[in-house]
């Protein structure tokens, strides 16, 4: 009986030792497949406020109008959110990148709601895998809880973004992307497939990520040499107006019955906020220009008038002289 035991004692330390280097080449193993992972970046407070490049807004604003555009990927210019289409070594599309964000709980997304508004509240968080069902894509959970899922970056056609314009108390005026959300292009009928906008994501929670992400911008220049963040915060890319703040809620589309009365007033409203930049500059340039002239035309007069002579002291009147005999004073007589 004590054979036994001991048999069993010395299989069970063997099974033992032989199974933690097994379990150590995993977690190893585990451990470089996340460093490979684009998402595997895991930022403090200070090096997210360090990765970016965009200002917060500030609370007190004096004007402000926001911007609702539609991106089309198949423009030149918004290709580096589109290309490379599937991963490319270390390089992916920006879908796949906020998407891994999001399945790794590094980023938060918000529901797309019907009146197509982004609302970044608690109870507006996005529930993963009911989106996943509701636009058909299959995914899978391992023994740990992670998401595997064939992630479809090809369908992505267009992405919506909101730009807030403002003017802040020292009237500086700027241009921020607040708002972010995928448009998955499916179905639809003949060659013309229909929109289906995914989520909202807040552009500051994702804009350190995006510092960090490399993309190329031109077909002339093949090199990596701008971050997706500096991509939207300098507006590199190029997308029609399709919604402003109102108080109606309602898109161009609404009000615009034809192509030409959509296209009209797109470029009325770009020319709207336009003038108002250069109304902004030219004010101060002139209000500089104003106060210039008004000094040098004051130097000048100042320049031209006689300055008053200085008053001379007033000497006090000499007293009557006396007579050296009588002493008595002399008299004038009229």
């Amino acid at each position: 009986m004590r054979k036994i035991v001991l048999f069993l004692l010395i299989l069970t330390a063997a099974v033992s030792v032989n199974a933690q280097p097994t379990r150590r080449l995993q977690e190893q193993q585990a451990q470089k497949e996340a460093e490979k992972s684009p998402t595997a970046v895991t930022l403090s407070d200070r090096a997210r406020s360090q990765y970016t490049a965009q200002t917060a807004m500030p609370t007190d604003l004096t004007w402000r109008r926001d911007i609702y555009r539609e991106l089309d990927l198949k423009k030149e210019k918004n290709a580096a959110l589109y290309y490379p289409e599937e991963p490319l070594g270390d390089r992916v599309n920006f879908f796949t990148l906020i998407l891994n964000l999001i399945l790794d709980g590094k980023i938060k997304a918000y529901e797309y709601r019907l009146d197509g508004n982004e609302l970044f509240t608690p109870d507006n968080e996005l529930d993963l895998e009911s989106m996943l069902d509701k636009f058909y894509i299959d995914y899978k959970k391992d023994e740990n809880g992670k998401y595997k899922i064939d992630i479809p970056s090809r369908d992505i056609g267009k992405y919506y973004i909101k730009e807030s314009n403002y003017l802040d108390k020292l009237s500086n005026y700027q241009t921020k992307v607040t708002a972010i959300c995928p448009v998955l292009m499916q179905g639809g009928y003949g060659d013309k497939p229909t929109a289906y906008p995914m989520f909202w994501l807040n552009y500051d929670e994702i804009s350190p990520y995006l510092g960090q992400t490399q993309v190329m911008t031109s077909s002339f220049n093949n090199t990596t040499n701008m971050s997706l963040d500096d991509y939207f915060v300098m507006r590199q890319y190029e997308g029609d107006i399709y919604k402003t703040s109102n108080l109606r809620n309602v898109p161009l589309s609404e009000y615009c019955e034809t192509d030409s009365a959509l296209q009209a007033e797109r470029a009325r409203i770009e020319k709207q906020l336009l003038d108002f930049q250069n109304g902004l500059w030219n004010e101060s340039e002139e209000k500089a220009v104003t106060d210039n002239s008004t000094s040098a035309q004051k130097e000048k007069k100042e320049a031209r008038e006689p300055r008053e002579p200085k008053q001379r002291r007033e000497k006090a009147p000499k007293a009557p002289r006396q007579s050296a005999s009588s002493g008595e004073r002399l008299s004038v007589h009229r």
